[in-house]
């Protein structure tokens, strides 16, 4: 299964963490993003995955980093 997070969301620039930077979040999908037709998957359903996948990287990241957010 294909990252809900396109390739060019999940790097982010070079800060205090080197090599290693901080995941972004995902772009939150506009309420025109959204066709009301129940799409299989919607637009929030994809940016719900992503917004899980994100929580999930950070709390790695944060493991790794532990003083960064200090």
């Amino acid at each position: 299964m294909p990252s809900p997070i396109p390739s060019d969301r999940r790097v982010s620039a070079e800060g205090p963490a080197g090599n290693d930077p901080r995941p972004e979040p995902p772009e939150k999908p506009l309420p025109s993003d959204c066709c009301e037709g129940g799409c299989d998957p919607c637009v929030h359903d994809t940016y719900q995955e992503a917004l899980e996948h994100y929580a999930r990287e950070l709390a790695r990241w944060r493991e790794r980093h532990p003083h960064a957010d200090a």
